[in-house]
């Protein structure tokens, strides 16, 4: 399957809750590779890269998360790059 790579923003409440440590821990046991960091605005953006069907579980699993609630995301499919790991930024 070929992979693919996203751009990713969320809305809701995703910072001060564990969300980007959440992010890399599930990104990382699923083999992805990316990075997410806090936004000035209260967003979180993620670049996650790799088989799309594993990405949607990842987004699926994080609105599962304890403390964290989004409200929506704003996704756009963006070129591959030559990375490694899943990087918190």
């Amino acid at each position: 399957m070929a992979e693919v790579r996203k751009h990713i923003v969320f809305h809701g409440r995703v910072q001060g809750v564990g969300f980007r440590y959440t992010a890399k821990y599930l990104a990382q046991s699923m083999g992805l590779t990316g990075w997410v960091m806090n936004e000035w605005d209260g967003t979180v953006s993620m670049e996650v890269q790799g088989r799309e069907t594993l990405i949607n579980k990842l987004l699926v699993n994080l609105n599962h998360g304890q403390f964290i609630e989004i409200e929506w995301m704003d996704t756009k499919e963006i070129p591959l790059e030559c990375e490694s790991s899943f990087q918190v930024r």
